[in-house]
Protein backbone atom coordinates (compact mmCIF):
# COMPACT_ATOMS: atom_id res chain seq x y z
CA UNK A 1 0.00 0.00 0.00
CA UNK A 2 2.39 2.69 1.13
CA UNK A 3 5.14 2.11 -1.80
CA UNK A 4 1.79 2.96 -4.65
CA UNK A 5 0.22 6.60 -4.85
CA UNK A 6 -3.22 4.95 -5.18
CA UNK A 7 -2.86 2.25 -2.76
CA UNK A 8 -2.07 5.58 0.08
CA UNK A 9 -4.54 7.53 -1.28
CA UNK A 10 -7.08 4.67 -1.25
CA UNK A 11 -6.43 3.94 2.71
CA UNK A 12 -5.97 7.84 3.81
CA UNK A 13 -9.63 8.20 1.92
CA UNK A 14 -10.70 5.60 3.59
CA UNK A 15 -9.59 5.89 6.92
CA UNK A 16 -11.15 9.24 7.54
CA UNK A 17 -14.39 7.89 6.31
CA UNK A 18 -14.46 5.00 8.78
CA UNK A 19 -13.55 8.05 11.48
CA UNK A 20 -16.37 10.40 10.58
CA UNK A 21 -18.51 7.04 10.33
CA UNK A 22 -17.95 5.88 13.49
CA UNK A 23 -17.57 9.26 15.32
CA UNK A 24 -13.98 8.63 16.22
CA UNK A 25 -11.78 11.94 17.55
CA UNK A 26 -9.04 11.02 15.34
CA UNK A 27 -7.07 7.94 13.97
CA UNK A 28 -3.48 6.40 15.11
CA UNK A 29 -0.93 4.44 13.33
CA UNK A 30 0.64 1.62 15.03
CA UNK A 31 3.67 1.08 13.00
CA UNK A 32 6.07 -0.54 15.47
CA UNK A 33 7.35 -3.96 12.88
CA UNK A 34 8.66 -1.89 9.78
CA UNK A 35 9.10 -4.47 7.10
CA UNK A 36 11.67 -2.81 4.67
CA UNK A 37 13.83 0.09 3.75
CA UNK A 38 11.46 0.95 0.73
CA UNK A 39 8.31 1.34 2.87
CA UNK A 40 10.18 3.76 5.16
CA UNK A 41 11.38 5.92 2.41
CA UNK A 42 7.73 5.65 0.81
CA UNK A 43 6.56 5.86 4.62
CA UNK A 44 7.57 10.19 4.60
CA UNK A 45 5.31 10.81 1.31
CA UNK A 46 2.29 8.85 3.16
CA UNK A 47 2.24 10.93 6.10
CA UNK A 48 2.13 14.15 4.48
CA UNK A 49 -0.09 13.26 2.14
CA UNK A 50 -2.38 12.07 4.90
CA UNK A 51 -1.92 15.32 6.95
CA UNK A 52 -2.86 17.13 4.27
CA UNK A 53 -6.08 14.92 3.49
CA UNK A 54 -7.35 15.49 7.37
CA UNK A 55 -6.32 19.25 7.42
CA UNK A 56 -8.35 20.15 4.56
CA UNK A 57 -11.16 17.49 5.18
CA UNK A 58 -12.99 20.19 7.52
CA UNK A 59 -13.35 22.62 5.29
CA UNK A 60 -15.16 20.42 3.33
CA UNK A 61 -17.61 19.06 6.47
CA UNK A 62 -17.32 21.72 8.86
CA UNK A 63 -15.93 19.36 11.74
CA UNK A 64 -13.04 19.64 13.69
CA UNK A 65 -9.96 18.15 12.50
CA UNK A 66 -9.07 14.66 13.30
CA UNK A 67 -6.29 14.17 15.93
CA UNK A 68 -3.53 11.88 14.18
CA UNK A 69 -1.19 9.85 16.89
CA UNK A 70 1.16 7.15 16.11
CA UNK A 71 2.65 3.56 18.09
CA UNK A 72 6.78 3.51 17.43
CA UNK A 73 9.08 1.55 18.74
CA UNK A 74 11.30 2.87 21.50
CA UNK A 75 13.75 3.97 19.17
CA UNK A 76 13.95 5.63 15.78
CA UNK A 77 16.41 4.09 14.74
CA UNK A 78 16.80 0.00 14.37
CA UNK A 79 19.34 -2.05 12.47
CA UNK A 80 18.98 -1.23 8.15
CA UNK A 81 16.09 1.50 8.90
CA UNK A 82 15.33 5.01 10.48
CA UNK A 83 11.61 6.16 11.05
CA UNK A 84 11.31 9.69 9.18
CA UNK A 85 11.06 11.94 12.18
CA UNK A 86 10.81 15.45 10.36
CA UNK A 87 7.74 13.71 8.96
CA UNK A 88 6.15 12.80 12.10
CA UNK A 89 6.73 15.86 13.88
CA UNK A 90 4.90 17.44 10.68
CA UNK A 91 1.84 14.74 10.58
CA UNK A 92 1.28 13.73 14.12
CA UNK A 93 -0.21 15.28 17.22
CA UNK A 94 1.50 12.86 19.33
CA UNK A 95 3.27 9.65 19.20
CA UNK A 96 3.46 6.39 21.31
CA UNK A 97 6.42 4.70 22.32
CA UNK A 98 6.78 1.26 23.51
CA UNK A 99 9.56 1.45 25.71
CA UNK A 100 8.99 -2.47 26.71
CA UNK A 101 9.77 -5.48 24.61
CA UNK A 102 13.39 -4.70 24.06
CA UNK A 103 14.54 -8.50 24.30
CA UNK A 104 11.90 -11.73 24.39
CA UNK A 105 12.66 -15.11 25.28
CA UNK A 106 11.06 -16.26 21.98
CA UNK A 107 14.41 -15.07 20.83
CA UNK A 108 17.02 -14.64 23.58
CA UNK A 109 18.37 -17.09 25.32
CA UNK A 110 19.72 -15.39 28.23
CA UNK A 111 17.63 -12.72 30.26
CA UNK A 112 18.63 -9.15 28.53
CA UNK A 113 16.99 -6.64 30.33
CA UNK A 114 19.12 -2.91 29.14
CA UNK A 115 17.98 -0.45 30.04
CA UNK A 116 17.04 0.93 26.77
CA UNK A 117 14.40 3.02 27.83
CA UNK A 118 16.84 6.43 28.07
CA UNK A 119 18.51 5.83 24.77
CA UNK A 120 15.79 5.50 22.87
CA UNK A 121 13.58 8.43 23.93
CA UNK A 122 17.07 10.49 23.93
CA UNK A 123 17.47 9.54 20.46
CA UNK A 124 13.78 10.51 19.52
CA UNK A 125 14.25 13.74 20.34
CA UNK A 126 18.13 14.24 19.31
CA UNK A 127 16.44 13.30 15.90
CA UNK A 128 14.34 16.04 15.92
CA UNK A 129 10.86 15.04 17.91
CA UNK A 130 9.94 17.74 20.37
CA UNK A 131 9.74 16.07 23.97
CA UNK A 132 6.64 17.30 23.92
CA UNK A 133 5.11 15.08 21.53
CA UNK A 134 6.33 12.05 23.47
CA UNK A 135 3.78 9.80 25.40
CA UNK A 136 5.77 6.88 27.41
CA UNK A 137 4.88 3.00 27.28
CA UNK A 138 4.46 1.55 30.54
CA UNK A 139 3.68 -2.14 29.86
CA UNK A 140 1.67 -4.02 32.86
CA UNK A 141 3.27 -7.42 31.52
CA UNK A 142 6.43 -9.15 31.69
CA UNK A 143 8.46 -12.17 30.38
CA UNK A 144 9.14 -15.58 31.48
CA UNK A 145 12.69 -17.46 30.40
CA UNK A 146 13.59 -21.20 31.46
CA UNK A 147 16.73 -21.24 33.18
CA UNK A 148 19.73 -23.17 32.11
CA UNK A 149 20.88 -23.43 35.66
CA UNK A 150 17.71 -22.76 38.32
CA UNK A 151 20.57 -22.12 41.01
CA UNK A 152 21.97 -19.37 38.02
CA UNK A 153 19.81 -16.45 37.85
CA UNK A 154 21.26 -13.54 37.89
CA UNK A 155 20.17 -11.14 35.10
CA UNK A 156 22.59 -12.37 32.60
CA UNK A 157 22.24 -15.89 33.06
CA UNK A 158 21.70 -18.63 30.51
CA UNK A 159 18.74 -19.76 29.44
CA UNK A 160 16.58 -22.75 27.45
CA UNK A 161 14.15 -20.43 25.74
CA UNK A 162 10.27 -18.99 27.22
CA UNK A 163 7.89 -20.22 29.97
CA UNK A 164 4.66 -20.02 31.13
CA UNK A 165 2.76 -19.29 28.46
CA UNK A 166 3.25 -19.86 24.62
CA UNK A 167 5.35 -16.70 23.72
CA UNK A 168 6.59 -16.06 27.20
CA UNK A 169 4.54 -12.98 28.14
CA UNK A 170 2.96 -12.52 31.76
CA UNK A 171 0.52 -10.18 32.89
CA UNK A 172 1.43 -8.38 35.96
CA UNK A 173 -2.18 -9.73 37.52
CA UNK A 174 -0.63 -13.35 36.88
CA UNK A 175 2.77 -12.42 38.13
CA UNK A 176 1.36 -10.98 41.48
CA UNK A 177 -0.84 -14.46 41.79
CA UNK A 178 2.33 -16.35 41.23
CA UNK A 179 4.59 -14.19 43.75
CA UNK A 180 1.52 -14.46 46.37
CA UNK A 181 1.03 -18.35 45.73
CA UNK A 182 4.58 -19.30 46.37
CA UNK A 183 5.26 -16.65 48.42
CA UNK A 184 8.19 -15.00 46.80
CA UNK A 185 9.61 -11.88 47.18
CA UNK A 186 10.75 -9.83 43.48
CA UNK A 187 14.35 -8.34 43.52
CA UNK A 188 14.44 -4.54 42.03
CA UNK A 189 17.89 -3.98 40.36
CA UNK A 190 18.53 -0.06 40.08
CA UNK A 191 20.79 -0.79 37.68
CA UNK A 192 19.02 -2.42 34.82
CA UNK A 193 15.52 -0.61 36.72
CA UNK A 194 13.40 -3.66 36.62
CA UNK A 195 12.14 -6.28 38.69
CA UNK A 196 12.50 -10.01 38.24
CA UNK A 197 11.99 -13.21 40.50
CA UNK A 198 12.89 -17.05 39.98
CA UNK A 199 9.76 -19.40 40.50
CA UNK A 200 11.31 -22.87 40.43
CA UNK A 201 13.04 -23.29 37.22
CA UNK A 202 11.74 -20.41 35.80
CA UNK A 203 12.93 -16.24 36.07
CA UNK A 204 9.95 -13.65 35.78
CA UNK A 205 11.29 -9.94 34.72
CA UNK A 206 8.76 -7.31 34.72
CA UNK A 207 7.81 -3.46 35.74
CA UNK A 208 6.53 -3.65 39.26
CA UNK A 209 6.06 -0.28 41.44
CA UNK A 210 9.38 0.69 41.68
CA UNK A 211 10.47 0.44 37.92
CA UNK A 212 6.80 2.44 37.19
CA UNK A 213 7.24 5.58 39.66
CA UNK A 214 11.33 5.95 38.08
CA UNK A 215 9.58 5.83 34.55
CA UNK A 216 6.87 8.68 35.56
CA UNK A 217 9.39 11.01 37.45
CA UNK A 218 11.57 10.57 34.04
CA UNK A 219 9.05 11.24 31.82
CA UNK A 220 8.20 14.13 33.88
CA UNK A 221 11.91 15.41 34.24
CA UNK A 222 11.88 15.05 30.52
CA UNK A 223 9.08 17.11 29.49
CA UNK A 224 7.18 14.48 27.97
CA UNK A 225 3.60 14.88 26.85
CA UNK A 226 2.66 11.76 29.21
CA UNK A 227 2.34 8.40 29.44
CA UNK A 228 0.16 5.31 28.47
CA UNK A 229 0.19 1.46 29.66
CA UNK A 230 -0.45 -1.63 27.35
CA UNK A 231 -2.68 -2.90 28.93
CA UNK A 232 -5.02 -1.98 31.90
CA UNK A 233 -6.30 -5.22 32.19
CA UNK A 234 -3.44 -6.70 33.15
CA UNK A 235 -3.08 -5.05 36.08
CA UNK A 236 -3.70 -6.71 39.30
CA UNK A 237 -6.91 -6.43 41.19
CA UNK A 238 -5.72 -3.73 43.68
CA UNK A 239 -5.19 -1.39 40.29
CA UNK A 240 -1.39 -1.35 42.06
CA UNK A 241 0.39 -0.12 38.94
CA UNK A 242 -2.52 2.25 37.89
CA UNK A 243 -2.88 3.65 41.18
CA UNK A 244 1.10 4.36 41.75
CA UNK A 245 1.17 6.17 38.12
Amino acid sequence: MINRSSGRRAFIESSITAAREHGFMGLDLFDVFPSTPANMTNMESFLDEWKEAIDSEPKDTDTSPLILTMGAKYSPVMESMTYPVNAIRRTFDWVHVLSFDYHLPSKDRFMLLLMLLYYGINEWIRRGLPANKLVLGLPYHGYAWTLVNPNDYAIGAPAKGLAMTPDGSVSYRQIKWYLNSYGVQPTFNSTYVVNYCKIGSFWIGFDDVEVVKIKVSYAKQKGLLGYSVFQVPNDDMDWTLSRTG
